[in-house]
């Protein structure tokens, strides 16, 4: 079975939860998408560098600080 590509997980799960607001109006979405990703991915991303968070940083594009920050933000140190 081959995978679905991220875009089209994150498009039909965006389609469900406007599905599931039933007329609501959406707040923050942005915000929200991003955490919800963020986090996985900053895990995924330190298990595959072995903790390593120079090489994590790297492999992201993002300064050291600006990991260890939101490994903090997201309680994962």
């Amino acid at each position: 079975m081959t995978p679905k590509p991220i875009d089209a997980c994150v498009r039909e799960n965006l389609e469900i939860y406007f599905r599931d607001l039933d007329g609501e109006e959406p707040h923050s979405m942005h915000e929200m998408l991003i955490q919800v990703v963020e986090k996985p991915l900053l895990e995924v991303v330190m298990k595959h560098a072995a903790g390593n968070q120079s090489k994590a940083a790297e492999w992201l594009g993002i300064n050291r600080n600006t990991l260890r920050r939101k490994l903090t933000e997201h309680k994962l140190l």
